[in-house]
C-alpha cells in the first residue's frame, strides 16, 4: 500500500489536480460480505447469494453487488488520501459511476484514485477524486466513481 497523500489544510487541495493516489491494499471479498450486504439492503437476488446455483451462473460462481463495491470506495477514500485542518466534512455525492466487471467472490480488489477538480464552494473546498476499483489479475476495473467531498476549515 501506498500512503495516503496527506493535505494539511483543504486549501492545500488546490492546484493538485491530477494528483495520483494509491494504491490501497488489497481487500479479499468474501460471501459473509456479500450476504451481509444482501441482508441489510433487501437484495438477494441468486448471482449473489446462492452459492450452488451460481456455479452454473454467468460468472461460474457469485458476485459483489454492484452497490457493494461502490460502498466500498469509502473503505478506500481513507487510505488515499487525508485531508486535515478542517471542523467538519461531509459527502455530497457521486458522479459518472460505472460498473465495468463483475468481482466474483473470493477474489481481491484495491482502489486507486486522482484528484480531478478542486472548487470553493462558498466557504468550503471541495474535491472530486476518481476513484478506480481494481481487481487483481483482472483486465478491466470494476467501478470507476467520481467522489464529491466538501471541507470546511476551522
Amino acid at each position: 500500500m501506498t500512503a495516503p497523500a496527506i493535505f494539511e489544510h483543504p486549501s492545500a487541495l488546490r492546484g493538485a489536480e491530477g494528483t495520483a493516489l494509491g494504491p490501497t491494499d488489497w481487500l479479499a471479498i468474501e460471501q459473509t460480505r456479500v450476504d451481509g450486504f444482501a441482508e441489510v439492503t433487501g437484495d438477494h437476488q441468486w448471482i449473489h447469494v446462492d452459492v450452488d446455483r451460481a456455479k452454473d451462473g454467468p460468472f461460474g460462481g457469485t458476485i459483489a453487488h454492484g452497490y457493494l463495491t461502490m460502498s466500498l470506495v469509502n473503505f478506500f477514500l481513507p487510505q488515499l488520501i487525508e485531508v486535515r485542518g478542517f471542523s467538519s466534512a461531509v459527502n455530497v455525492g457521486a458522479d459518472r459511476l460505472r460498473f465495468l466487471a463483475p468481482v466474483t467472490v473470493g477474489s481481491r480488489i484495491r482502489a486507486t484514485g486522482e484528484i480531478v477538480h478542486v472548487e470553493e464552494k462558498g466557504s468550503a473546498i471541495q474535491s472530486v477524486v476518481r476513484v478506480t476499483v481494481e481487481i487483481e489479475g483482472g483486465d478491466k476495473p470494476a467501478c470507476v466513481v467520481d467522489t464529491i467531498s466538501r471541507y470546511f476549515p476551522e
